[in-house]
Protein backbone atom coordinates (compact mmCIF):
# COMPACT_ATOMS: atom_id res chain seq x y z
CA UNK A 1 0.00 0.00 0.00
CA UNK A 2 1.45 3.32 -1.03
CA UNK A 3 2.39 5.65 1.86
CA UNK A 4 1.28 8.76 0.42
CA UNK A 5 -1.15 11.34 1.32
CA UNK A 6 -3.74 13.31 -0.91
CA UNK A 7 -3.29 17.08 -1.10
CA UNK A 8 -5.63 19.87 -2.04
CA UNK A 9 -4.78 23.35 -1.82
CA UNK A 10 -8.07 25.34 -0.68
CA UNK A 11 -7.93 29.39 -1.73
CA UNK A 12 -8.84 32.29 0.76
CA UNK A 13 -9.42 35.36 -0.17
CA UNK A 14 -9.87 38.17 1.52
CA UNK A 15 -11.01 41.65 0.43
CA UNK A 16 -11.66 45.20 1.29
CA UNK A 17 -14.58 47.59 0.47
CA UNK A 18 -13.48 50.14 -1.84
CA UNK A 19 -15.70 52.80 -0.10
CA UNK A 20 -14.27 51.67 3.39
CA UNK A 21 -11.10 52.15 2.20
CA UNK A 22 -8.97 55.35 2.53
CA UNK A 23 -7.68 55.46 -1.15
CA UNK A 24 -11.05 53.99 -2.70
CA UNK A 25 -8.82 50.94 -3.54
CA UNK A 26 -9.92 47.65 -2.94
CA UNK A 27 -7.38 45.02 -0.89
CA UNK A 28 -7.31 42.04 -1.89
CA UNK A 29 -5.23 39.08 -0.22
CA UNK A 30 -5.05 35.45 -0.99
CA UNK A 31 -3.58 32.84 1.32
CA UNK A 32 -2.92 29.43 0.03
CA UNK A 33 -3.89 26.82 2.82
CA UNK A 34 -2.54 23.19 1.81
CA UNK A 35 -4.86 20.07 3.00
CA UNK A 36 -4.29 16.51 3.36
CA UNK A 37 -7.32 14.29 2.96
CA UNK A 38 -8.07 11.65 5.63
CA UNK A 39 -5.49 13.19 7.58
CA UNK A 40 -5.62 13.92 10.90
CA UNK A 41 -7.64 17.08 12.67
CA UNK A 42 -4.73 19.56 12.49
CA UNK A 43 -4.69 18.88 8.70
CA UNK A 44 -7.85 20.32 7.46
CA UNK A 45 -9.32 23.82 8.23
CA UNK A 46 -12.52 23.62 10.21
CA UNK A 47 -14.83 26.79 9.43
CA UNK A 48 -13.67 28.55 13.13
CA UNK A 49 -10.38 29.37 10.97
CA UNK A 50 -12.03 31.70 8.06
CA UNK A 51 -14.09 33.68 10.87
CA UNK A 52 -11.27 34.02 12.82
CA UNK A 53 -9.54 35.21 9.60
CA UNK A 54 -11.98 37.75 8.72
CA UNK A 55 -12.28 38.92 12.19
CA UNK A 56 -8.42 40.09 12.27
CA UNK A 57 -8.56 41.29 8.62
CA UNK A 58 -11.47 43.57 9.62
CA UNK A 59 -8.76 44.86 12.27
CA UNK A 60 -5.68 44.23 9.82
CA UNK A 61 -4.46 47.96 10.43
CA UNK A 62 -3.88 47.23 13.89
CA UNK A 63 -1.50 43.94 13.38
CA UNK A 64 1.29 45.87 12.31
CA UNK A 65 3.92 45.76 14.89
CA UNK A 66 2.14 43.17 17.31
CA UNK A 67 3.56 39.78 18.25
CA UNK A 68 0.67 36.98 17.48
CA UNK A 69 0.83 33.63 18.57
CA UNK A 70 -1.69 31.05 17.49
CA UNK A 71 -2.06 28.10 19.42
CA UNK A 72 -3.14 24.61 18.11
CA UNK A 73 -2.28 26.20 14.36
CA UNK A 74 -3.34 23.45 12.13
CA UNK A 75 -3.53 24.81 8.82
CA UNK A 76 -2.61 28.27 10.33
CA UNK A 77 -5.36 30.31 8.33
CA UNK A 78 -5.29 32.74 10.85
CA UNK A 79 -1.58 33.38 11.93
CA UNK A 80 -0.82 33.37 8.04
CA UNK A 81 -3.25 36.21 7.66
CA UNK A 82 -1.77 38.14 10.82
CA UNK A 83 1.73 37.60 9.23
CA UNK A 84 0.90 38.94 5.89
CA UNK A 85 -0.48 41.89 7.88
CA UNK A 86 2.69 43.01 9.01
CA UNK A 87 2.58 41.33 12.29
CA UNK A 88 5.18 38.93 13.85
CA UNK A 89 3.71 36.03 14.08
CA UNK A 90 4.76 32.58 16.11
CA UNK A 91 2.81 29.56 14.94
CA UNK A 92 2.37 26.90 17.55
CA UNK A 93 1.41 22.98 17.42
CA UNK A 94 1.82 19.88 19.59
CA UNK A 95 5.16 19.52 20.37
CA UNK A 96 4.06 16.00 20.46
CA UNK A 97 2.58 16.34 16.70
CA UNK A 98 6.07 16.19 14.75
CA UNK A 99 4.00 16.15 11.35
CA UNK A 100 1.25 18.61 12.54
CA UNK A 101 4.43 21.10 13.14
CA UNK A 102 5.50 20.30 9.65
CA UNK A 103 2.71 21.26 8.07
CA UNK A 104 2.59 24.10 9.37
CA UNK A 105 5.66 24.79 8.26
CA UNK A 106 4.56 23.86 4.71
CA UNK A 107 1.56 26.27 5.00
CA UNK A 108 4.10 28.60 5.40
CA UNK A 109 6.27 28.16 2.67
CA UNK A 110 3.27 27.65 0.19
CA UNK A 111 2.47 31.29 0.86
CA UNK A 112 5.87 32.45 0.50
CA UNK A 113 6.71 32.81 4.46
CA UNK A 114 10.30 32.46 5.41
CA UNK A 115 11.33 30.57 8.53
CA UNK A 116 12.90 34.38 9.93
CA UNK A 117 9.51 35.70 8.78
CA UNK A 118 6.89 33.02 10.75
CA UNK A 119 8.50 31.34 13.95
CA UNK A 120 7.19 27.66 14.24
CA UNK A 121 7.30 26.27 17.83
CA UNK A 122 6.66 23.18 19.40
CA UNK A 123 4.19 23.69 22.16
CA UNK A 124 1.89 21.30 23.54
CA UNK A 125 -1.36 22.73 25.96
CA UNK A 126 -1.07 22.13 29.94
CA UNK A 127 3.27 21.06 29.81
CA UNK A 128 5.20 24.28 30.83
CA UNK A 129 8.45 23.24 28.93
CA UNK A 130 11.24 25.20 27.80
CA UNK A 131 9.66 26.53 24.45
CA UNK A 132 7.03 28.31 26.22
CA UNK A 133 9.46 30.35 28.20
CA UNK A 134 11.17 31.30 24.44
CA UNK A 135 7.58 32.88 23.39
CA UNK A 136 9.02 36.21 24.78
CA UNK A 137 6.24 39.07 24.66
CA UNK A 138 3.18 38.42 23.15
CA UNK A 139 0.39 41.10 22.41
CA UNK A 140 -2.60 38.86 20.58
CA UNK A 141 -3.14 34.91 21.12
CA UNK A 142 -5.11 33.22 18.34
CA UNK A 143 -7.23 30.04 18.91
CA UNK A 144 -8.69 28.20 15.92
CA UNK A 145 -11.42 25.90 17.52
CA UNK A 146 -9.09 24.37 20.17
CA UNK A 147 -12.02 23.34 22.27
CA UNK A 148 -13.44 20.45 20.23
CA UNK A 149 -12.42 17.88 23.50
CA UNK A 150 -13.57 18.71 27.01
CA UNK A 151 -10.84 16.62 28.50
CA UNK A 152 -8.37 18.85 27.20
CA UNK A 153 -10.29 22.60 28.03
CA UNK A 154 -8.34 22.71 31.26
CA UNK A 155 -5.06 22.37 29.73
CA UNK A 156 -5.80 25.26 27.04
CA UNK A 157 -7.05 27.28 30.18
CA UNK A 158 -3.96 26.68 31.88
CA UNK A 159 -1.77 27.83 28.94
CA UNK A 160 -3.34 30.43 28.09
CA UNK A 161 -3.49 32.10 32.15
CA UNK A 162 0.17 31.43 32.07
CA UNK A 163 0.86 33.63 28.59
CA UNK A 164 -1.49 36.00 29.90
CA UNK A 165 0.01 36.33 33.19
CA UNK A 166 3.31 36.96 31.67
CA UNK A 167 1.75 39.72 29.66
CA UNK A 168 -1.18 41.12 31.19
CA UNK A 169 -2.38 43.53 28.38
CA UNK A 170 -2.59 40.30 25.91
CA UNK A 171 -6.00 38.80 25.08
CA UNK A 172 -6.79 35.44 23.77
CA UNK A 173 -9.11 35.31 20.94
CA UNK A 174 -10.77 32.21 20.07
CA UNK A 175 -13.10 31.00 17.62
CA UNK A 176 -14.85 27.83 18.51
CA UNK A 177 -17.56 25.31 17.34
CA UNK A 178 -20.30 24.55 19.51
CA UNK A 179 -20.38 20.91 19.37
CA UNK A 180 -22.72 20.21 22.87
CA UNK A 181 -24.37 22.97 24.99
CA UNK A 182 -23.66 20.34 27.94
CA UNK A 183 -19.79 21.57 26.99
CA UNK A 184 -18.74 24.49 28.93
CA UNK A 185 -15.34 26.61 29.78
CA UNK A 186 -16.64 28.50 32.52
CA UNK A 187 -15.59 26.91 35.11
CA UNK A 188 -11.77 26.75 34.46
CA UNK A 189 -11.78 30.09 33.20
CA UNK A 190 -12.86 31.30 37.34
CA UNK A 191 -10.68 28.69 38.53
CA UNK A 192 -7.79 30.91 36.56
CA UNK A 193 -9.10 34.17 37.09
CA UNK A 194 -9.82 34.75 33.31
CA UNK A 195 -12.97 36.39 31.78
CA UNK A 196 -14.64 36.08 29.05
CA UNK A 197 -16.18 38.32 26.10
CA UNK A 198 -18.52 36.99 23.44
CA UNK A 199 -17.85 39.51 20.38
CA UNK A 200 -20.81 39.33 17.80
CA UNK A 201 -19.99 38.12 14.33
CA UNK A 202 -23.20 38.59 12.88
CA UNK A 203 -21.82 41.46 10.55
CA UNK A 204 -18.54 39.92 9.93
CA UNK A 205 -17.56 40.39 6.85
CA UNK A 206 -20.53 41.70 5.07
CA UNK A 207 -19.11 45.30 3.81
CA UNK A 208 -16.79 42.71 1.36
CA UNK A 209 -19.86 40.76 0.63
CA UNK A 210 -19.44 37.51 2.64
CA UNK A 211 -22.28 36.03 4.14
CA UNK A 212 -21.61 34.78 7.66
CA UNK A 213 -23.90 32.04 7.71
CA UNK A 214 -22.05 30.03 4.38
CA UNK A 215 -18.90 30.68 6.69
CA UNK A 216 -20.33 28.86 9.48
CA UNK A 217 -21.27 25.72 7.21
CA UNK A 218 -24.52 25.66 9.52
CA UNK A 219 -22.69 25.38 12.66
CA UNK A 220 -22.96 27.64 15.55
CA UNK A 221 -19.83 28.88 16.00
CA UNK A 222 -18.93 31.88 18.49
CA UNK A 223 -16.20 34.12 19.00
CA UNK A 224 -14.75 34.82 22.34
CA UNK A 225 -12.15 37.56 23.86
CA UNK A 226 -10.46 36.00 26.94
CA UNK A 227 -8.78 38.61 29.26
CA UNK A 228 -6.99 38.32 32.87
CA UNK A 229 -9.16 38.94 35.76
CA UNK A 230 -8.00 42.94 36.86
Amino acid sequence: MSDVVSEQVKKFIFQSSADKSENGQVETLEILIPEQLQASYSFYTWPSAPILAWFLWERRKQLPGKHVVELGAGTALPGILAAKCGAAVTLTESACLPKSLQHVRHSCEVNGLLPNQVRVLGLTWGLFLSNIFTLGPIDLILGSDCFYEPSIFEDIIVTVAFLLEKNPEARFLCVYQERSSDWSIEHHLNKWQLRCEQIPIDNLGADSGVDIHELMQDHTIHLLEITRVQ
